[in-house]
């Protein structure tokens, strides 16, 4: 989006030295971007089927793995892009069309390589449980919730309590003891057998839950409490006096399992039967957070094919259509406004060619050859990158969303007519800075 929007803009800063007003450029491009659009619409070819009969066909697959494959091209995961295709794909096929993302986790786990990352069925909590209470539970009852459970002091700022006796701090405590067993009472009332709490959990109200058999979670962070209570059905709750309006979670097994050096909480069989947690094994914390924004972008890509099935060729193959299409239409379009679609069409050019400079290629050669491919109406043809030639697209397997191609049109479009329409950007003076006394 930002590469088209600034080439636009490129294109507009010479039209706009031209004598050509913002508003004629803006007409021209909303002409060329719904030309672009249709021959766009007329290329993309859809996998026939419903939505259950498509999750189980593995010609399906195969086409979400491709385009798993050419989101990943371009990103840090590039060298291990089978394996995390693999990975997404599977990710979203889980979701059986429901194109919920919350329901897949990303957990980023320090040790091993990239290529140890792997999908794991159910949730994973990086938290610990309690001293002396039970490991590993069935059938288990989950009441989540987010309510303090320290030491239950007068929490005034600037308070002050004085007392003229020992006996009297000895009492206070023991106030402050009943007031949290009362508590702890009144949750394990709920007929749970796991507490997770999102704050902390001090040894007093921890020994209550052991003695009760039940396992407590403290410090669960707000993420992950309210990803736990989507998978496990159950809702948040910060009061406990109405066990009948709580909504307690669920799921077959909880139990300590170890990755590395580190002991989590799997939960599985959840009520989110599609839920599933994608562990990334990295060396540093860097590759890490690069790979977990690389795989979070598949699995947007695939999110969307899921929902529209429709799919266009990738390789730069898409621009040069929508470029010859743009040409066409310019050139029977009267007026000044087809020097502004001319303009979008060399922009959508600019595209591929781009993409030629940034693997070290030739791009004059191959975008010459590119445009004369699409003239003879080898609308499939595009850049292959691995051989430094021109290919084509279908037979490789480079594939794109219609989706995803159609969005990046209007909002670079879009942004590009906003910025184009300013008139004239006003700056405040920089404040003077006053002189020490």
């Amino acid at each position: 989006v930002t590469v088209f929007a600034s080439e636009l803009l490129r294109e507009a800063e010479s039209l706009v030295s031209s004598k050509l007003h913002p508003q004629t450029i803006v007409s021209g491009w909303r002409a060329a971007s719904n030309v672009a659009l249709e021959a766009l619409e007329k290329a993309a070819k859809s996998h026939p089927g419903s939505n259950a009969e498509r999750h189980a066909d593995p010609k399906f697959r195969e086409q979400l793995l491709r385009i798993a494959r050419t989101t990943l091209s371009s990103k840090l995961l590039t060298h291990h892009k089978e394996h995390f295709a693999s990975l997404a794909v599977n990710a979203v096929l889980r979701l059986k069309g429901s194109g919920n993302l919350d329901a897949i986790q990303i957990i980023q786990k320090l040790g091993g390589t990239l290529s140890d990352s792997y999908l794991d069925e159910g949730f994973l909590l990086d938290k610990k449980i309690g001293v002396n209470q039970p490991k590993r539970i069935e059938n288990a009852k989950i009441l989540i919730a987010n309510t303090p459970m320290d030491a239950d002091k007068i929490k005034i700022f600037g308070s002050k309590i004085r007392v003229d006796a020992i006996s009297k701090i000895a009492e206070l405590e023991i106030a402050e003891k009943e007031k949290m067993k009362s508590k702890c009472d009144k949750i394990i009332s709920h007929g749970c057998n796991v507490f997770i709490n999102r704050q902390l959990i001090y040894n007093y109200p921890e020994q209550l839950f052991a003695d009760a058999g039940v396992m407590a979670i403290e410090h669960a962070d707000f993420e992950g409490v309210e990803r736990l209570a989507l998978v496990t059905g159950g809702e948040i709750v910060s009061t406990f006096e109405s066990p009948e309006t709580a909504k307690l979670g669920h799921c077959d097994l909880i139990e300590e399992t170890t990755i590395g050096e580190d002991r989590l909480l799997k939960f599985s069989g959840v009520a989110l039967g599609e839920a599933c947690t994608i562990v990334l094994r990295g060396a540093t914390t860097s590759i890490l957070a690069e790979a977990e924004r690389s795989l979070h972008d598949a699995l947007c890509v695939l999110q969307q094919t899921v929902k529209d099935p429709r799919i266009v060729c990738g390789g730069g193959a898409m621009e040069m259509l929508m470029a010859d299409a743009v040409f066409k239409a310019a050139a029977h379009t009267p007026g000044k406004m087809a020097i502004a679609m001319e303009a979008f069409a060399t922009a959508l050019r600019r595209l591929p060619s781009i993409i030629a400079d940034n693997g070290g290629f030739d791009s004059a050669e191959l975008i010459t050859q590119l445009r004369a491919s699409h003239v003879i109406g080898k609308s499939t043809m595009g850049l292959d990158m691995e051989k430094g030639a021109i290919g084509d697209m279908e037979e490789l397997g480079i594939s794109e969303s219609y989706n995803v191609k159609r969005q990046i049109i209007i909002s670079a479009s879009e942004a590009a007519e906003m910025i184009i329409r300013v008139d004239d950007i006003m700056r405040a003076a920089p404040r003077k800075r006053q002189p020490r006394q």
